[in-house]
């Protein structure tokens, strides 16, 4: 039997992560995952390898953004 395919958010519900993680992680840190058309899917035991790799390890820069400082004219 073949393992079926899984859609973003049953990864995001495996791995108890935001879904965000889980596109930021395709893009910069090669999450194993495979576009059908506009959708992602997904092995589980692919991401499972992944993870046990250490692909989701932290180091990744913070992308909050800061709020704009506000200059303040004297009076």
């Amino acid at each position: 039997m073949t393992e079926p395919w899984s859609s973003a958010d049953e990864v995001v519900t495996h791995l108890g992560v935001a879904q965000d993680s889980i596109y930021r992680w395709i893009e910069s840190k090669g999450l194993p995952a495979h576009k059908i058309g506009r959708l992602w899917k997904f092995k589980l035991s692919e991401v499972d390898a992944w993870v046990r790799a250490r692909g989701a390890e932290g180091n990744e820069k913070s992308t909050s953004k800061k709020p704009a400082k506000v200059k303040r004219r004297s009076s």
